[in-house]
């Protein structure tokens, strides 16, 4: 069975770089609880994060069209380059992995729901969804961080 579409990625991810991918959404998280003014900034910054998939359309593109336009003006066999582009970006749409995947999410890139959990959170944070966290300061930042996190799970 295929893994979801949400799940694909994450499950083709070393554990350890999604638990880094996590804590440092998490650093974030408490660092806006700490200093509010800090959560619309940060969603402005969400708005334009690439995620890993615009990241990976985005380098096979320039692969595949790089290997044409050297066909074109030198070397049939560069043709081979947008040929084995099509074949990873296939593996990556049916398995969620592909060989440039584990370095680029080593360097950060994450999927949109790990954005998008972000996102809500800081929404959260924000009080727009009043419901979900409880006011005041009685839980602390790292709390407070884990429970809009969590609030943004369940959305």
């Amino acid at each position: 069975m295929l893994p979801s579409t949400v799940e694909r990625v994450p499950r083709s991810t070393d554990e350890d770089v999604n638990r880094r991918i996590l804590l440092q959404t998490r650093a974030r998280l408490r660092q806006c609880v700490n200093d509010p003014d800090r959560i619309d900034p940060r969603l402005r910054e969400l708005d334009e994060e690439w995620d890993i998939e615009r990241v990976l359309e985005t380098n096979a593109s320039i692969a595949a069209f790089a290997g044409v336009a050297l066909a074109a003006t030198g070397d049939r066999r560069w043709l081979a380059l947008p040929a084995l582009v099509t074949a990873f970006l296939f593996q990556h749409a049916v398995q969620g992995w592909c060989p440039p995947l584990p370095l680029l999410r080593r360097a950060g890139f994450r999927t949109s729901r790990e954005i998008e959990l972000e996102r809500v959170a800081l929404k959260v944070l924000r009080g727009d969804f009043r419901d979900s966290l409880p006011d005041g300061p009685a839980l602390g930042a790292w709390r407070q961080a884990d429970r809009a996190l969590e609030a943004a799970e369940r959305s």
